[in-house]
């Protein structure tokens, strides 16, 4: 399959790593895991409204990717490493996997200052070479945060690189073209659920933002000018298929399907016809 995907539409969920974020910023406290973390979410709750670490504290524990053919089919979606969802394995798995398939190109929503960073980082942590990845290429590097063709994140392509905001985020477009966005688990839950053991709710919350995201990229690629309007409508129907014949043994799925709803398309509705009395 590997000389077929072009694209790897991916998202990441992550948690914080307590006994690092004791070791640097408590390290007097004597802080156990949790507490560092608890103690952490109090301060950025604190400082700046949100709970949320930032992603130099937190490891990977789901990878969901969705592998796209050169005319934008979906062909499969995986979760790296489940059921264990091991850190180091998950980390592997994600760059070797983009090595075998030929450095197709990423694609995520939000992704240059989230997903690519915690996954170089992780790497980083776990002492995995990637050279094809750090080569330096000049404007061709993969790294190169307008080099499009090694990794596109849409969030870049509705905002122009930052120059507006895209609030809402990834829930707001999807459900601008019908389709679920967030579903009941939010990304600040994941650090709750992981603690409950809840390892393949995570998982499958990582698989519908997939889904989500890969049908944004489509549509991008409609506003790009890469595919006409009634490519991605067609496309978009045969990936509904897709989920649906796999929806009865993917809980996902079937829930996504659930929350689906179909994109008004006002180019099909009927023009009124004018008034004759009207001068």
């Amino acid at each position: 399959m590997s000389e077929k995907v072009a694209h790897l539409v991916f998202d990441v969920e992550s948690i914080a790593d307590g006994a690092l974020i004791s070791k640097v910023r408590y390290p007097d406290q004597n802080l156990s895991d949790r507490e560092a973390i608890a103690t952490y979410q109090d301060e950025l709750m604190e400082q700046r409204g949100t709970t949320f670490i930032p992603h130099t504290f937190q490891i990977p524990i789901a990878v969901v990717i969705a592998k796209v053919a050169p005319n934008l089919q979906l062909l499969d979606i995986v979760s790296i490493d489940e059921p264990e969802f091991r850190p180091h394995v998950i980390t592997e798995n994600f760059w070797r996997g983009w090595e075998a398939y030929k450095n197709p190109q990423w694609v995520t929503f939000n992704g240059r200052s989230f997903d690519i960073p915690l996954m170089e980082l992780a790497a980083f942590r776990f002492g995995i070479s990637l050279p094809a990845w750090f080569r330096s290429d000049g404007y061709k590097s993969p790294r190169n945060r307008f080099n499009t063709t090694a990794h596109l994140d849409l969030q870049d392509v509705l905002t122009n690189h930052g120059a507006a905001r895209c609030n809402g985020g990834l829930n707001l477009v999807a459900q601008l073209l019908g389709k679920p966005g967030k579903m009941g688990l939010t990304g600040d839950k994941v650090q709750e659920q992981w603690d409950a053991g809840h390892k393949m709710a995570i998982s499958d919350y990582c698989r519908c933002d997939v889904l989500d995201t890969y049908f944004v990229f489509l549509r991008t690629q409609v506003l790009t000018g890469k595919i006409s309007l009634q490519e991605e409508i067609e496309l978009v129907e045969a990936a509904k298929q897709w989920i649906e014949d796999r929806a009865e043994t993917c809980e996902a799925y079937a829930s996504y399907l659930e929350s689906w709803s179909s994109w008004h398309n006002p180019w099909e509705a009927t023009e009124p016809e004018a008034d004759s009395e009207l001068t």
